[in-house]
């Protein structure tokens, strides 16, 4: 008796057994709320914040900020902080100022050539069939300033594999009366090849993309053009060819000027830094522009890769006392030392202590005081906060001229007086004041961020977290955006965010913003979305930034299980049995190595534009923070790293993404982990995007929206529905 109620009740329980396993099912109704949180919905709900002043000469300035109502003023602002609207007081503002010069390195808005104008705004220099040409802008006469650049081996031109254009690479002396470039040599670089799918024959395109280990790589050999004869004059530096290489980003031309190159005030000499191709040596010389002569003022040796900035050089050369500013990371953290510029001898440490020096942002010679922006520096603070401070060169005086717990984007002012500060942080809006440059006195408030609009949406900021790392050594920072309808009893799946470094982070910028990618809007489908910065991201100390220096494989990834396993602990709605990641780019190569490496612990993984092999990707980024390809017996150094090797090993749900005109990471670095996989017999998912470029163009959205739906019906256990659009009305 008890045997046959029990399969009666079992017969009976069956039917309702079946329809409470049944997935739930999204609607479109549930990803059009989820979209409301995209950038492109929210950032019209903020108002009053991202002021970014234009300074005048007499050191007043003006800016724009979107007002509540909707409209753009312009405002002027004194230096005693008055503002006026110059849309109802047009007679007290200037008058529109006549087309500016382009600042150095930044190319004007032509159909063609891109040019880069002279201080003076005189004269604009361009590339035509490989060598520098000049124009001079009243007459527009153009004339060649060198005639033996020959395709490969031409002047000022702008190609480091993962990007090449037409714009020219260069450096105009203060007086504009010369030109500081070089003669690019790829004539034994090797080639990379796309095709653009069309109907009809597909075209192929080809330039030239070094690799790690390439027994030849670009090269370049320096020169200063002068302007100042009746006839261009070519010099070129007394010296062997230089690596192609600069000690702030992986490339020669860094934030689109010529980088790791500083003209002397009165045009007779140019400083410059010679890297080694491992970037392990960087070596100061200063060259004379008239004969060529070039001499070496100081070197740094050390053990993994030097950088001297975040964004530009931190080196400075002074002419006038004679001495050197340079930047070293010695004693594990980013600091600013004197030197002599004759001798090399050093003269004084100026900065010391913990944080890290980011960026110079002004010299005073005669008060010998430096203004510089550095992380790290302020206790019980997030150490990605960028601050303001004065320190004078003999390293005494050190002020903070910000305050306020938060992330600083300063503007000084010409004279050095005064400076414009945005401050803020993600769970709290931009406020602009001006500032004394000396003391940081508040001498005015400019704007203060209004997010009520963004509020009454239902917006809410993330959570800013704290977690240890892999070996309990450091604190790691992050975000975290749940729900905004957050049900803390019950379990959400957890989706990482990840880009690994080690030139950046998964949090990014620590300023405000009503959108972080799709962060939220993930959230809102029923997840919990994670951003953690791990080891091996810059802007820390030198030993947090080399923490997998030569095991790019490592991708953080430690880090990021020892973090959402505390924040489980922490927040019991996550569900560590659903983890999934997703990344772009370097984004990409981390997520496929989390689904190999750690295949019990990440379910869903989307790989997006990976580099996957970091032979298959250009030289400079894996002989930087890997090291040079080292062959032996067994292969490589580089082989172990590789993603399609632990291919084998996956388990979860991966889908791949690459656009087929990918011309940053090729999209062989993902073909070769879909050969691996195949051969591997794994189940897996693929999408390339034809004729995309690394971002995706604009296929973005819809790769949005398929992101969205692989983490809904794998990782959530949901049905998605079917091809919703995203994208503004």
């Amino acid at each position: 008796m008890r045997c046959t109620a029990l399969l009666t009740a079992l017969a009976v329980a069956a039917p309702f057994a079946t329809l409470a396993a049944q997935p739930r099912a999204l609607t479109s109704a549930d990803y059009a709320r989820a979209e409301k949180f995209l950038g492109f919905n929210t950032q019209p709900l903020v108002s009053n914040t991202g002021v970014q002043p234009s300074w005048l000469p007499d050191g007043r300035f003006t800016y724009r900020v979107r007002q509540a109502d909707g409209t753009q003023p312009l405002m002027l602002v004194d230096a005693k902080g008055a503002r006026t609207n110059c849309a109802t007081t047009p007679a007290a503002c200037p008058a529109a100022p006549a087309a500016a010069a382009a600042p150095q390195g930044a190319a004007r808005t032509r159909t063609r050539p891109p040019e880069v104008l002279s201080p003076d705004g005189t004269k604009a220099a361009f590339i035509r069939d490989w060598n520098l040409w000049v124009r001079d802008v009243a007459s527009n006469q153009e004339t060649p300033v060198t005639t033996d650049g020959v395709k490969d081996y031409g002047y000022a031109t702008d190609n480091a594999g993962w990007v090449h254009s037409d714009r020219a690479i260069l450096l105009w002396s203060p007086d504009s009366k010369k030109i500081a470039t070089f003669q690019q040599d790829q004539r034994k670089t090797g080639e990379m090849y796309l095709v653009r799918y069309k109907v009809g024959h597909p075209e192929l395109l080809q330039w030239k993309y070094p690799l790690p280990g390439d027994s030849a790589i670009t090269m370049i050999e320096r020169v200063v053009i002068d302007l100042s004869g009746t006839a261009a004059k070519v010099v070129r530096f007394r010296m062997p060819p230089d690596q192609h290489r600069s000690s702030v980003c992986d490339h020669i031309a860094c934030g689109g000027k010529l980088a790791d190159t500083e003209w002397y005030p009165d045009g007779t000499k140019v400083a410059f830094l010679s890297n080694s191709r491992d970037h392990k040596v960087a070596t100061l010389r200063v060259a004379d522009a008239a004969t060529g002569d070039v001499r070496d003022v100081l070197r740094e040796d050390v053990k993994t890769q030097f950088e001297s900035g975040d964004g530009d050089q931190n080196w400075r050369v002074l002419p006038a006392s004679n001495e050197v500013l340079w930047f070293s990371e010695r004693d594990d953290w980013g600091q600013l030392y004197l030197y002599d510029l004759t001798t090399g001898a050093l003269k004084q440490q100026i900065t010391t202590g913990e944080g890290t020096v980011l960026s110079i942002e002004r010299i005073d010679p005669k008060s010998r005081t430096i203004w510089f922006v550095a992380a790290g520096k302020e206790k019980g603070r997030d150490p990605y906060f960028r601050h303001l401070y004065r320190v004078g060169m003999n390293g005494k005086g050190l002020t903070l001229l910000t305050p306020e717990d938060g992330d600083h984007n300063v503007s000084l002012s010409p004279d050095g007086a005064q400076f414009v500060d945005s401050w803020s942080r993600p769970d709290l809006p931009q406020t602009a004041v001006l500032r004394d440059a000396k003391s940081g006195k508040l001498v005015a408030t400019l704007e203060t961020g209004n997010i009520s609009k963004l509020v009454a949406a239902g917006w809410k900021p993330p959570t800013r977290i704290t977690v240890k790392d892999r070996d309990g050594k450091w604190d790691l920072y992050g975000l975290m955006w749940t729900p905004t309808t957050l049900d803390s009893t019950k379990k959400y799946p957890i989706v990482n965010y990840i880009y690994p470094g080690p030139q950046g982070g998964s949090v990014g910028s620590r300023q405000f913003a009503a959108a972080t990618r799709d962060n939220q809007a993930l959230a809102e489908l029923g997840f919990v979305v994670v951003a953690i910065d791990g080891t091996g991201n810059p802007t820390r100390s030198k030993s947090f930034h080399d923490a997998y220096y030569a095991r790019l494989g490592d991708n953080t990834l430690p880090d990021q299980v020892a973090g959402m396993k505390q924040l489980a602990e922490r927040y019991r709605f996550i569900d560590l049995d659903r983890v999934g990641i997703w990344g772009h780019s370097g984004g990409g190569f981390a997520t496929a190595g989390a689904m190999f490496r750690y295949p019990d612990f990440f379910k869903v993984g989307i790989s997006e534009s990976g580099n996957h092999d970091n032979r298959n990707y250009e030289d400079d980024w894996g002989e930087r923070y890997h090291g040079l390809l080292v062959k032996s017996s067994n292969g490589d150094n580089y082989d172990v790293e590789a993603n399609q090797t632990l291919a084998k090993n996956l388990k979860g749900k991966l889908l791949l993404a690459h656009g087929t005109l990918d011309d940053n990471v090729p999209p062989d670095n993902t073909y070769l982990v879909v050969d691996a996989l195949i051969k591997a017999g794994k189940d897996f998912d693929l999408l390339m995007i034809p004729n995309a470029a690394h971002g995706f163009g604009a296929a973005t959205n819809y790769m949005m929206r398929r992101r969205w739906d692989y983490f809904v019906q794998h990782l959530l256990g949901a049905t998605p529905p079917k091809e919703y659009q995203i994208g503004p009305t």
